[in-house]
């Protein structure tokens, strides 16, 4: 007889701005069940999680519709510490660890074990002291729970990435009244035989009767240790099923799986095959690229684009798509043979490969793209005057040269009315305008560099659909009417498929594939999750 559910989420609806991101979705995980939850970036799953364990960023934006049940009787979690109350854990895909900290303050952060109780009934908790010892001897015990053969005294800052994220799972085993526990993507930064014994571990924590919710999108790895899974697609639940009646094939095609036709723009539908490049001019060239981008890492990718061609780079999160374009800016330190316009490009050399004709459009527009506290048309136009010295006058006298605001204010004008950024003027503060509007800003000051190739990573994130479709159509058009070679990455695989001649699939920090924009479903989701296409 089935066991009844440790948790259930029920007819669990959630909407950002009036847009539905959850339609509906049902989960139920039973004790000692290793249950998938799989989908294509933007299914809904982070989201789902976030519920779950109760972010602020839920309840700040309205909350959510539908039901929580642990053991059959409904919850609120009303934050992360509440989830950890009611026995549900998270090992995130970003790292909540503390590097200055050792590994057992890591562990016991926040749940420290105290001593000095004799003195508490006159001077009050105040003077109770932390029990270090019991928290190394905790941690030594959650370590060799999960066969982490490394000290609980070591500091955090000294670890390998793989380890961190063994040490994130040591601070979740430790809690007593564990019942749940959810991975995100908890492989994506670890070798191959790291990934191999994390797989077993999770497997003996289901054993000892944990009901694990695992997010990934390493197929393989699910069909190894999986026994449900549940695929999400674009909000909506898709289906649940037990793992040995479905293939990865069948699971690729789920998540991917949509009506794409009607979505495709001319530039898509008339897209050439995937090897035509060979007869054309080739303007970029990429031998053995490695990126040492967190989170992102590029292990040795070879890759040609073509002069005046929309080229897609395409992948799941964390396999490396997005270390690409960083490394050949100089963002983060690279290695390899790089070739632009038939000339050598140093690689870690920011400003030469801006000299050299190339742009970038980065994905992290807050912290890298703009210069919040500036004006918009100050952003458009530093820039240029630093790499090009536009916007300058007396510039015979080198350093002594000053600013044109009037040609500044003119540009900004210009730009403002082509890429429609809703503002109250030039001379607003970038840091108020709204995500949209300063992805415009960011595409506006690359655009000043007159380059002749253009990296854009992550051009729609996070910004409202007719935002999105702006940019979408400036950078067709770019691309028609000035010759603009360009290079998207991105998350939205439709949205590439729309514009792009060429998508070329990263997976594991290597090229899987490179693929016509109107290849299959199935092609890209195997491709995507590390198995050749057949």
């Amino acid at each position: 007889m089935t066991s009844p559910p440790v948790l259930e989420m029920l007819g669990i609806h959630k909407e950002y701005d009036g847009t539905p991101v959850l339609k509906g979705i049902d989960l139920a995980l039973r004790a000692g069940e290793l249950h998938a939850l799989l989908g294509e970036n933007g299914a809904g799953k982070s989201t789902l999680m976030n519920i779950l364990f109760g972010m602020p960023v839920i309840h700040s934006t309205g909350g959510f519709e539908g039901s929580i049940r642990i053991h059959g009787k409904d919850v609120d979690v009303q934050s992360p510490a509440h989830a950890m109350r009611l026995g549900i854990g998270m090992v995130h895909q970003e790292f909540m660890l503390i590097p200055g900290f050792e590994i057992h303050e890591n562990v016991k952060l926040n749940r420290e074990p105290l001593r000095g109780r004799a003195y508490r009934r006159v001077l009050g908790e105040s003077l109770d002291l932390i029990d270090t010892d019991t928290m190394r001897s905790d941690s030594r015990s959650a370590l060799a729970r999960i066969h982490l053969d490394v000290s609980e005294t070591t500091l955090v800052s000294s670890l390998p990435v793989g380890h961190m994220q063994f040490v994130e799972i040591a601070r979740e085993v430790d809690k007593k009244n564990l019942e749940v526990l959810v991975f995100d993507e908890p492989t994506a930064v670890l070798t191959e035989s790291e990934a191999t014994i994390l797989l077993g571990v999770m497997r003996e924590l289901a054993d000892e009767g944990v009901a694990i919710l695992f997010i990934t999108h390493r197929l393989e790895e699910v069909m190894s240790v999986a026994d449900s899974v549940t695929i999400l697609r674009d909000g909506s639940h898709v289906v649940t099923t037990a793992r040995e009646k479905i293939t990865i094939e069948e699971i690729a095609e789920k998540m991917i799986g949509r009506n794409i036709e009607s979505g495709l723009s001319s530039v898509a539908k008339a897209a050439p095959s995937a090897e035509s490049d060979d007869s054309a001019d080739v303007i970029l060239e990429i031998r053995d690229l490695e990126v040492d981008m967190p989170g992102e890492m590029v292990r040795g990718v070879d890759l040609s684009v073509s002069h005046g061609e929309i080229l897609g780079i395409a992948g799941l999160a964390g396999q490396g798509k997005v270390g690409i374009a960083n490394g050949l800016m100089g963002l983060y330190p690279a290695r390899g043979k790089v070739t632009f316009a038939g000339n050598p490009l140093s690689l870690n050399a920011p400003r030469e490969a801006l000299t050299a004709g190339l742009a970038f459009v980065s994905e992290d527009r807050r912290g890298v793209g703009l210069l919040l506290g500036e004006s918009i048309e100050m952003n458009i136009a530093i820039p240029s005057m630093v790499i090009c010295g536009s916007f300058l006058k007396g510039k015979a006298l080198g350093p002594l040269a000053w600013v044109d605001r009037k040609a500044v204010r003119s540009n900004a004008e210009s730009m403002i009315d082509k890429l429609d950024i809703r503002t109250t003027g030039p001379d607003q503060i970038v840091r108020r305008l709204s995500g949209g509007n300063q992805q415009k800003v960011c595409l506006a000051r690359a655009l000043c560099l007159e380059p002749k190739m253009l990296f854009v990573s992550e051009p729609t994130r996070g910004i409202d659909i007719g935002a999105k479709q702006i940019v979408l159509d400036w950078l067709t058009r770019l691309n028609r009417e000035q010759g603009i070679t360009i290079v998207i990455t991105s998350s939205e695989l439709a949205e590439l498929r729309s514009i792009c001649q060429r998508i070329a699939i990263i997976c594991e920090g290597k090229l899987a594939g490179i693929l016509a924009s109107d290849a299959n479903d199935v092609q890209f989701g195997l491709l995507m999750s590390g198995k050749a296409s057949a």
